[in-house]
C-alpha cells in the first residue's frame, strides 16, 4: 500500500472517530456530518497537490538555444557586451532568427 492509500485510510478514521460524538453534539444527523468531513478531507487532499508545470513551448525553446548562440557572439570573455551590442540587441536578433525558423517549419 502506497503513502497515499496509508493516509486516505488514516484520514477515514479519524473522520469515522469524530462522526458521532460531532452529530450527537450538534443533533444533526450522521450522514449531514459525514458528507461534511468527507467533503473536507477530499478538499484538504486537493489543495495540498503541487500546482502543475507549465509546458515549455517550441517557440520558447527554440528561442532560447537562439539567444545563448547571440549572446555568446556578442559577449566579450569577461561576460560584457562588446562595443554597440546590447541585451536588446541580442533578443532581437534572436526573436528575428527564430520567427524566420518557425515560419519555414510550416
Amino acid at each position: 500500500m502506497d503513502d497515499a492509500q496509508r493516509t486516505a485510510r488514516i484520514l477515514r478514521a479519524i473522520a469515522d472517530a469524530l462522526l458521532v460524538p460531532v452529530s450527537k453534539a450538534t443533533g444533526l444527523p450522521e450522514e449531514a456530518v459525514q458528507t461534511f468531513v468527507e467533503g473536507s478531507a477530499v478538499g484538504a487532499v486537493k489543495a495540498a497537490r503541487s500546482p502543475r508545470k507549465r509546458r515549455v513551448s517550441a517557440y520558447q525553446r527554440e528561442f532560447g538555444r537562439a539567444y545563448r548562440r547571440h549572446a555568446s557572439k556578442m559577449k566579450k570573455k569577461n561576460g560584457e557586451f562588446r562595443k554597440g551590442c546590447s541585451h536588446a540587441k541580442c533578443m532581437k536578433a534572436a526573436h528575428k532568427e527564430v520567427k524566420r525558423m518557425m515560419k519555414g517549419r510550416r
